[in-house]
């Protein structure tokens, strides 16, 4: 028979169960920089449509036991919003209005997805081609994007910088500073093919190619995604499969967040060293 469970030893498992998970060591190449892991883990990950970057973020957020931020669903959400209200998305001064008082909320869980506005789950709704549509004129709008960068930065912090965040200008203009900076790209002719997997698959060839063509124009007036900016990764995921392409993201997170690690452990070393230095001088 198996053994009773005092009342005691439930609470026990529960608080256990509900603690924050430390990411597990296993997932890192090496081991014995476990303690970079345990302090701030900003991860930053840009990338065009079709890149797989929010499957990839995801996955990877899962893995490493943080958060998750995916900035182009807040993009959706304002559409959405807009949309919703009767407002028209070529309207520059009312889209950033709504931007500003947008009734968001956006979960930051990896595994459970949650995305409501005004009290209405829109998980499906902001990946409909109404939506779709609209997002480039209202992701484009220089005063929305503040308005919502703002937001993410706070989300960012809110989570105790221990965050995947990924988008279109995470690397350059929300978290230039974050641990790891990725873009994360591929060939034209894979992202047609993935964005057809994502769409379901009932658009021609044609359509697809429009589509990504006329996403990557629009993306263009936020970030470059043909070559990365300095100090940022780059990933080309064009010849990976789904899992080479997230431990493909994990090595290079394990070896930029370690080096940062130890060149700030050097820094803090050499800043005590002219301190004793000033000391012993009289300084």
């Amino acid at each position: 028979m198996p053994a009773d469970t005092t009342d005691g030893a439930r609470e026990e498992a529960l608080v256990k169960a509900s603690a924050p998970a430390e990411p597990a060591a296993s997932q890192f190449r090496d081991a014995n920089n476990a303690e970079a892991w345990k302090s701030e883990l900003v991860i930053a990950i840009d990338g065009p449509s079709g890149s797989g970057k929010s499957s990839v973020a995801r996955e990877v957020a899962t893995r490493l036991k943080l958060a998750y931020l995916d900035t182009g669903a807040m993009y959706r959400a304002l559409t959405w919003w807009v949309l919703e209200t009767g407002t028209d998305p070529q309207d520059a001064e009312a889209v950033a209005e709504a931007a500003k008082s947008l009734p968001l909320q956006l979960g930051t869980d990896p595994i459970v997805e949650t995305v409501m506005c005004n009290g209405v789950d829109i998980r499906e709704a902001i990946r409909s081609e109404r939506v779709t549509a609209a997002v480039s004129a209202v992701a484009s709008n220089p005063e929305a994007r503040k308005a919502l960068i703002a937001q993410q930065r706070l989300e960012i912090v809110s989570n105790g910088k221990r965050i995947v965040a990924e988008g279109r200008d995470i690397t350059t203009v929300v978290a230039p500073d974050a641990t790891v900076r990725i873009l994360l790209t591929a060939s034209e002719e894979v992202r047609k093919a993935r964005r057809g997997e994502q769409l379901g698959g009932d658009r021609t060839s044609e359509q697809l190619e429009a589509d990504v063509s006329r996403r990557d124009a629009a993306d263009s007036r936020v970030n470059n995604f043909t070559e990365a900016a300095e100090g940022v990764d780059l990933v080309d995921s064009t010849d990976l499969d789904f899992e080479q392409t997230v431990a493909e993201v994990i090595r290079v997170i394990d070896e930029t967040a370690a080096r940062n690690h130890e060149q700030k452990q050097q820094e803090g070393s050499g800043d005590s060293g002219t301190e004793d230095d000033e000391q012993e001088s009289g300084a």
